[in-house]
């Protein structure tokens, strides 16, 4: 007799959303810790709520599930997400400090992403924060993030005070991140044309897709993927305005290669499946497109959690597409694990084993 193998259904799939943001409850002082302002603090001005303060300049308030690891499990149960994937703030990054007071804070923040994995290794998923404005440093906490605290990648912003990801003093980051089988969440922050978009908004709305498209557009045309072919690379926000506008991009390329190709000769297109999306695009059809783009197995839950222009209900735009379990399944948690380099069997005790026959593997 045949062993039965479990079916999937809706009801086991795993969630992993890679795409959440966490702070330590409290920070030292960093003012007083560097001797300078421009550092977030958290102003704790009544239960469950804080303020983000830069200096005295209010910069947003936040709950405790930004915070407290058992909120953020309760809220998880409530809406059947199994795993979140932790990473800084991206206004935390402070790559515009001095180098060594921003590879101090890294640690800071590290540990304490590293000390809750620990807590609850199978509910949390650390991505550490790095220097970028300084390789040796970057590579060191990289090298230190991976091997030490057990992490398999790090976050990153789109750009590094002005420098776009292909610059050459970035390269043998993304080399050493390679090298480790580190994986790279590359997050917009310090939008481009914000002195002209400072209203309505327009910074999160419309520049940070824009600075993604830029970012991604940097690492292809610098050759940053064709040189590491390796490289591990998911980009947030469903790719920002990257997926609409690759037919302009590749356009460009073939008829003014002169402008375009001058470090890689390679189109634009080749490129495509060959890095990560998050699935924050808060629309079906823009999902869709992704999905025919680049494929499932190449789409990864993301949520934005716990901000307010993140999916509010996450995986429910997933769960709502007309696509088969299996390719659900991929987008849930499948992508992700893959991004990570990490097993399924890791996170059992949340989520029932599901084994796939032939018509369902993903």
């Amino acid at each position: 007799m045949e062993d039965k193998k479990p079916i999937l259904t809706a009801d086991n799939l795993l969630k992993i959303d890679i795409h959440t943001h966490i702070l330590p409850a409290t920070w030292p002082n960093l003012r007083e810790r560097y001797g300078y302002g421009g550092f977030i603090r958290l102003e704790h001005h009544k239960p469950c709520c804080a303020r983000m303060m830069m200096d005295d300049k209010f910069f947003r308030e936040i709950q405790d599930n930004c915070w407290d690891p058992k909120v953020r499990m309760h809220e998880c149960s409530h809406h059947q997400v199994g795993v979140q994937v932790l990473s800084t703030v991206p206004v935390m990054f402070n790559y515009w400090a001095k180098p060594e007071h921003t590879y101090d804070l890294s640690q800071i923040l590290n540990d304490h992403i590293a000390g809750i994995v620990a807590d609850y290794p199978d509910r949390f998923v650390g991505l550490g924060t790095v220097p970028m404005q300084d390789t040796e440093l970057a590579i060191k906490e990289l090298e230190r993030c991976v091997t030490e605290l057990g992490m398999p990648g790090i976050q990153i912003g789109t750009n590094i005070n002005g420098q776009n990801l292909d610059a050459a003093e970035l390269f043998p980051i993304f080399e050493a991140a390679q090298d480790l089988g580190a994986a790279i969440f590359v997050h917009p922050w310090d939008m481009l044309g914000k002195d002209r978009t400072s209203k309505y908004w327009m910074p999160w709305l419309v520049g940070m897709p824009a600075e993604t498209t830029v970012a991604i557009c940097s690492m292809i045309f610098g050759g940053v993927f064709e040189r590491l072919p390796n490289l591990r690379v998911a980009f947030a926000h469903g790719g920002g305005s990257f997926p609409s506008t690759i037919g302009r991009i590749a356009h460009g390329f073939e008829v003014r290669p002169d402008l375009c190709a001058v470090d890689n000769n390679v189109n634009p297109r080749e490129y495509l499946g060959k890095f990560y999306f998050d699935s924050l695009v808060h629309d079906p059809l823009a999902l869709e497109y992704l999905v025919n783009l680049v494929g499932a197995d190449k789409i990864a839950l993301g949520t934005d959690y716990p901000f307010p222009l993140g999916e509010l209900e996450p995986g429910k735009l997933i769960e709502s597409m007309p696509y088969d379990l299996a390719t659900k399944e991929r987008m849930l948690s499948g992508t992700a694990l893959e991004w990570l380099n990490l097993k399924r069997e890791q996170f059992m005790k949340i989520s029932p084993s599901v084994n796939f026959s032939k018509d369902q593997k993903v």
